[in-house]
């Protein structure tokens, strides 16, 4: 058993140092999924910022967690589009005739999106930084973040492996990723939920990224947390599981 875990984890670290040289080769598009929320932070803060009514003073504090999201939404249709292209090409298959850990290969693409998206999170809030983002924070709510920004990848990184993995064409493969880009626009991410018509409201409530949101928003400026971060977990978790086992089922179907 401990002689098949070594091998699994030794050819996901080939697999996970494959897909990152394609990303090094290629840095358009980590600087591409930057530079979208970077240009949405910079639009409302400086543009939309004094005519937005969000309760405090210091408006990117209250705007970054739902451009973090954003972000990361952005980021996952790489992977699909990295999935469907190893798939196109009969690479997968190819990898299915070598002596590796079959799994190994979606692990690696799950792995380097989790990699990429850290470093366009990284990015932007050294952007936010520069534009006046502040936190009272402390290592414990930075790590909770962490926590919770890394489940949310997963999540969305799952689902992307279904769309690599289904998908017919090249458009189709990251087009799923256009409503999960738009979903914090109808929540708390950009305004107060109060001030939405009562139906946008009461979807923009029960939807997972008002309560990530809230839960990242609460611990970045050190207030109480309260049920959002359960509801934020219970979203997240919920998710990666529901969509991993449709992935490793769609993966199956191609061994």
């Amino acid at each position: 058993m401990e002689a098949i875990k070594k091998h699994f984890f030794s050819d996901m670290g080939v697999m996970l140092g494959r897909s990152m040289r394609h990303i090094t080769r290629s840095l358009d598009t980590i600087i591409t999924v930057c530079i979208t929320p970077i240009a949405m932070m910079l639009l409302f803060v400086y543009v939309f910022g004094g005519a937005i009514q969000a309760g405090t003073d210091n408006y990117v504090n209250y705007l970054l967690p739902g451009i973090l999201l954003i972000a990361i939404a952005s980021g996952i249709a790489y992977t699909a589009y990295r999935l469907f292209m190893d798939k196109q090409r009969g690479i997968i298959e190819r990898f299915h005739t070598m002596p590796i850990a079959r799994s190994a290969v979606l692990w690696g693409h799950v792995l380097t999106s989790l990699v990429s998206n850290f470093i366009s999170v990284v990015v932007i809030i050294l952007v936010a930084l520069i534009m006046g983002f502040r936190s009272s924070a402390g290592v414990l709510p930075w790590l909770a973040v962490a926590g919770i920004l890394v489940l949310f990848t997963l999540a969305l990184t799952w689902v992307a492996t279904i769309a690599g993995l289904s998908a017919s064409s090249v458009e189709g493969a990251s087009a799923f990723s256009y409503p999960l880009i738009f979903l914090p626009f109808i929540s708390s991410a950009f305004v107060p939920t109060e001030s939405m018509p009562s139906v946008v409201r009461a979807f923009a409530e029960n939807q997972p990224v008002t309560s990530i949101v809230e839960a990242i928003r609460a611990l970045l400026s050190g207030q109480p947390v309260g049920n959002d971060i359960w509801i934020a977990l219970a979203w997240c978790i919920g998710i990666m599981l529901v969509a991993y086992l449709f992935a490793m089922r769609a993966y199956k179907k191609r061994v």
